[in-house]
């Protein structure tokens, strides 16, 4: 039975993709609920992004320089392993995963409480296109998430060369040689790639389990946290698959 109602929801997210496109809203009212949708999701998010991605890669770099016990290893790993780190899984998957909760909960209860009100039963009476007035703005809203993990990207780096430098563990010059050695332009494409996918689970997965919950108001709470985890869930999934298919050889 749970294998089915599994694989019932699988096609009940697939066959809502197809209604976010029919019938779209005037371009008129949707230019509005996109720059919404973008205050919301992404300006609103830079706050929490900054903060984590700042002080992760100051950790990452302590660490890195805390087990380089051997005098014969070279400082610049510090740099190469702060570069690595921020670029291939933490700005791209891990904060996903932050993001999951920030946005996902967001997105799921602002639509969940809609539901609730039959606030989208009125828009349908009304002639809209409920899902695309709905999720088309938070789709679009979310094609800028790979600004988000550039930003992080950046700050986790700064981080790690302020907790390199002015924590005593290497010098500068070391920090910059190894944040330009072995440089592989594929990863940012590779992490940018990976990046715009979960933006899209981000927007959709949420405002799946808000617009076809049923319920009140305990039922809302209830579907922000399975929206969380499912959304955490493919990001992973989907995080594993792309490394398989674009990293290994």
């Amino acid at each position: 039975m749970m294998l089915i109602r599994y694989t019932s929801q699988i096609g009940k997210y697939f066959l809502m993709w197809k209604e976010i496109f029919k019938k779209p809203t005037k371009w008129s009212v949707m230019k509005g609920l996109i720059f919404k949708e973008v205050d919301d999701l992404i300006i609103d998010s830079l706050g929490i992004v900054a903060f984590i991605s700042f002080f992760v890669g100051g950790v990452v770099a302590i660490q890195t320089a805390l087990n380089l016990t051997n005098s014969f290893i070279p400082k610049y790993l510090i740099g190469f392993a702060t570069r690595q780190s921020m670029i291939l899984e933490f700005a791209p998957t891990f904060m996903s995963i932050v993001m999951a909760g920030k946005m996902g909960s967001f997105i799921t209860s602002s639509i969940g409480s809609m539901r609730v009100t039959e606030q989208i039963d009125a828009l349908e009476v009304m002639g809209v296109n409920s899902l695309n007035y709905l999720v088309f703005p938070k789709i679009i809203a979310l094609m800028l998430y790979p600004f988000l993990v550039g930003i992080s990207m950046f700050l986790g780096i700064l981080g790690g060369y302020v907790a390199t430098v002015y924590g005593g563990f290497g010098a500068s010059t070391d920090f910059i040689d190894g944040l330009q050695r072995d440089f592989i332009t594929f990863h940012v494409f590779y992490a940018f790639l990976k990046t715009f996918i979960f933006g899209m689970f981000l927007a959709t997965i949420p405002s799946f389990h808000g617009f076809y919950m049923k319920g009140g108001a305990l039922e809302v709470g209830k579907a922000s946290t399975v929206a969380f985890v499912w959304t955490s869930v493919t990001i992973i999934l989907m995080n594993y698959i792309l490394t398989q298919l674009l990293l290994t050889q």
